[in-house]
Parts: C-alpha cells; structure tokens; sequence
C-alpha cells in the first residue's frame, strides 16, 4: 500500500475507542498517503474488533450500527475506513474529536465516488449537520442514499445534472432540515397538490431556482400554444409517418436486422445452402420466426448495381403479394449495394428429399404432397404467370400435415415446358427414394429419367421405393404415376401433357387412394387385421 502503514489489533481497538460517536480510528486520519480504494481494498479488521463493537454500543446506543442485528463487521469496518477519508477530505478542522460536515463542493471526479459507497450512508455519522454536494455535475436521478443521515440541517445539491422525480416523502423524516438548495438541476416538474407543504417549508426562494421543481406561467402559456397548435400537426404527421411506415416499407428489412436476427449470421443459424445462397432461420425483433435467403455476390467489385438493386426489388414487390396454402408466405426482402436476401415464413425447413429419405412416408401422402404441388403450380400460372418456381425436391419444403409449399422463386421465367418437365421430374422421385437415386446418378436428372425408361414398365421392383408398403392397387397406382412422370418429361412436343390434364389425373390417382385407404381400413378391422394381399 502506497505510503505504507500497517494496523494492529491494539492500534485499532485503543483509536476506536477515543472516539466512540464518529466510530472513526485515528490511524486512518493521520495518513493520508492510501487512497479510500485503496484502503478498502487492503485493510482488514483486527481480531478485538467485535469486541470494541459492542463496548461502543453499550456506550452509545444511538450509533447507527447498534440498530442493526445481527451487525455485518465488514460493512462497519469499511464504513469506519470512508468515514476516516470523508472527513479528511472535508477539511474538518479535528477529525478525531469531530466529524460536522461533508464538504465535496466542486469536486467531480471525488463526489461520486463517495456517494456510490451506500454502506457508509447506512451508518451515516449522527455528528454530521451539513452535507455540501453543489457544483459536480452529478447525474442521474436524486441520490437518495444522503437522506439515511435524517440529522444533518443543510443540504445542498445546486449546479448539478440531476433529474427525474423529488422524492419529497423521503424527506418526511429529516424533521432538522431547513436548509435545502436544489437549484440548477432538471427535475421533473412537480404537481402543486404534492409539493405545496413542501415548498412551505423550505421557503427560500432561490432553493429551487432553475430546478425544474416550479410551475411556470411563461411554461403553462407555451405549452397551451404547442398543445393548441402542434397537436393536430403531430397527429397528421403521424398518421402520415405510420402510413409511410407499414404500407411503404413494411417488408423491407436491413442488413443489420437480418444480421440480429440470425446471430451475426451464424453458421448455428445456417440451415441449408446451394450455389450462390445460404439458408438461415432467424427471429426478428417481434418474435417471428422467419427463413433468411442471403444471396451471394458473383462480381469482383463486392458491390451490386443500381440496375440489379432495382430488379431485384421490383421482384420481391411481386412475391410479397403471393398468398396461397402451397406457396411460402414472402415477408420482405433486404436490397443494398453489399447484400440481397428474400425474408419469407418459417415452416421447420424440412425439405422434400429429406422427407422421403428419413420419414419413409407412406403412398397416400407421397400423393397428397404431388397434389398440392399442383395446386400451387395453378395458382401460380393462373394468377401470376410470370412468377417462375423451382421444383427440385431439395427446394420444395414440406410443411405440417404433409403439405408441400413452394420455396423458391425466378420472376420473368415463364417455360411452360420446362416447368412441366420438372414436374415430371418431381413425380418420379416421389415414387422411388429420390435421394438414393440421385447419388446412384451424381445428381443427374437426365440418368434417373433413362433409369425409370429402361425399368418400366417391366422391372417396377427396381423403381417403387422398397421401404413403402404395397398392395396390388397401390403398386398399380404408382405404376400409373410413373406414366404420368415420364410422359412430362418427354421432350416431343406433341406428347407433352398440359397442366390441367396433369392436375386431373394426380387427382384422380389420390382420390382412389384415399377411397382404397377406407377400405383397407374396414375389411381390416373386418378380417381380425389380415388386409389385402401385398406385393
């Protein structure tokens, strides 16, 4: 310790005691070389320390300490050490005999320090009579601590920073104070019928002069003149900002909401990627849970054209207005010279490949997914044609109840051809498991197109996806969708099918299996459980 002096038990207990009301040893205020951190920081109680404690409350019952039970040493000990300090920097004529008066007057840097050590206002000294805080730009709301010393006469807080409420009530039980300055601060103004007594009482009037405290007629007559005047103002501007707000810009999200929303775009958050995008699950400040598609950028000079940045957001404006069961839910979209993304729901992200691969789902909803499919490929064509889609199982999400949503878009790609073709695409890996068949190709939709050729209609053994469980009627309803899936993905034109005949037949292929399903489940329950005969 900086200017070094130890204590010992006998030191402490003999200076304790030639002052028992302050409670403030005279080792402490005959060196001033520590710092109060310092000291609190090094000192420790010597080993009689309980004992003086309690011979000084025998002596004088109305310490502070004394009330308290059972006592904390600590605290006391740490209170005595800020004691010693306080009254040193104070300028008290005789520390060891008196402690009058806080003076840390103009005193930035050391007042706030002092009023952070709530434990020394607990055991405030009664011997205080005035506390002097003016002119340190303190901060903040009222430092309520100072009035657990309810004997002190003066109190001044004038030429800081505070601000907020009066706590008048707290004053109730400083009965001896007569002397409050609380001028040049900023409380909040006070209502007449709560502060009328205690403006009375301290009837000075430059104590609460440019405190913020008293009503002001010049005030009152500038308020009436903002009320009257700019009330209607604020409301049509507003009105017109909300409007601004929610129909102008209510799916545009920035960079920096997307990046919290992701985590800083967390490879946690991260979800799936494909060339040139990454996939993330994000919850945006309102708690929505939402998918993030962040697009890379493919240029040397990291940055995207106006032109693309316009494009790009006259398309997202077209997507924001899709609504239907079996297309995603756009909620917006982020556009700026550093990053594009499409914002849309949250539906789990199991996508349609990985749903067949693991979930093994049965015939009947293999169907249900194609159907809705369709559906949304209707919708689509029928409402906006010129919203183009992608139909890979990997991009297809499948969302609760086995209903499929399409999840990606291309505005301006309008190939009826080729959207039928992937369909057919689609239909076959439906029937078989896909994402074996994929690997056993490399990914190559043309090889599992000449596969289902080579294997059908003869060998369907090798199609039909082993882990389902086939009766003869389900085994011919996916022979039938195999048809179906390769007449769409044949390449002359005249055998192409359309997307309503398309549509009818699927549907027609489901609605039998459902009626089929019923039965099953009749003449199941009708036979003890034996069912129909399986391949």
């Amino acid at each position: 310790m900086k200017g070094a002096r130890k204590m010992n038990s006998n030191s402490m207990a003999s200076s304790l005691n030639l002052f028992i009301p302050l409670f403030i040893s005279s080792i402490f205020l005959s060196i001033s070389a520590a710092t109060v951190v310092e000291d609190l920081a090094n000192l420790h109680p010597p080993s009689d320390f309980n004992t003086t404690i309690t011979s000084n409350c025998l002596k004088d019952p109305s310490l502070r300490y004394c009330s308290f039970s059972p006592m904390n040493l600590d605290e006391i000990f740490r209170f005595t050490i800020v004691a010693s300090h306080l009254c040193n920097q104070s300028k008290n004529p005789n520390c060891v005999e008196s402690f009058p008066r806080i003076d840390l007057s103009s005193q930035p840097k050391t007042a706030p320090l002092y009023l952070s050590f709530s434990f020394f206002w607990k055991y405030c000294p009664i011997s205080i009579i005035s506390i002097d805080l003016s002119n340190n730009s303190l901060k903040g709301t009222f430092p309520t601590d100072i009035l657990l010393c309810t004997q002190i006469q003066a109190l001044d807080l004038s030429h800081n920073l505070l601000s907020g409420d009066l706590p008048l009530q707290a004053f109730t039980p400083l009965t001896n104070l007569t002397l409050l300055n609380l001028s040049y601060n900023y409380f909040s103004e006070s209502r007449i019928s709560d502060s009328e007594f205690f403006f009375k009482r301290f009837n000075n009037s430059s104590s609460f002069l440019h405190s913020g405290l008293l009503p002001s007629h010049k005030n009152y007559r500038i308020k009436a003149v903002v009320i009257l005047v700019g009330f209607p103002i604020s409301v049509l501007l507003l009105v017109g900002g909300f409007w601004w707000l929610c129909f102008r810009n209510k799916h545009k999200y920035s960079n920096s909401v997307l990046k919290a929303a992701t985590n800083g775009f967390s490879r946690k958050n991260m979800v799936g990627r494909g060339e040139g995008f990454a996939i993330y699950k994000g919850i945006l400040r309102n708690g929505t849970q939402v998918r993030i598609e962040m697009y890379y950028l493919n240029n040397s000079s990291n940055n995207i054209s106006r032109e693309n940045c316009r494009n790009f957001v006259k398309d997202c404006k077209i997507l924001v207005q899709l609504r239907h069961k079996n297309v995603v839910k756009v909620h917006g979209w982020c556009s700026d010279r550093y990053s594009r993304a499409l914002v849309t729901e949250w539906t789990g992200e199991v996508s349609l490949d990985l749903w067949v691969s693991e979930s093994a789902p049965p015939w009947k909803q293999r169907l249900k997914v194609l159907v809705g499919v369709l559906k949304g490929m209707c919708f689509l064509q029928e409402q906006w044609p010129e919203v183009g889609y992608d139909l890979r199982t990997s991009s297809v999400l499948v969302h609760e109840n086995a209903e499929p949503l399409i999840a990606r878009f291309k505005v301006g790609e309008n190939s009826s051809t080729k959207k039928i073709y992937r369909f057919g695409v689609l239909v076959l890996e439906m029937v078989t498991n896909g994402r074996v068949m994929r690997e056993e190709f490399e990914g190559s939709e043309a090889g599992l197109v000449e596969c289902f050729k080579m294997h059908y209609p003869g060998n369907m053994q090798k199609l039909i996806d082993e882990r389902m469980e086939l009766t003869e009627n389900i085994f011919e309803q996916a022979k039938e969708a195999i048809g179906i899936g390769l007449l769409c993905t044949d390449h002359s034109i005249n055998r192409q099918l359309s997307l309503g005949q398309i549509f009818n037949m699927i549907t027609r292929i489901y609605a039998a299996c459902l009626v089929l399903a019923s039965q099953n489940h009749k003449t199941s329950n009708a036979d003890g459980g034996r069912g129909h005969k399986r391949v």
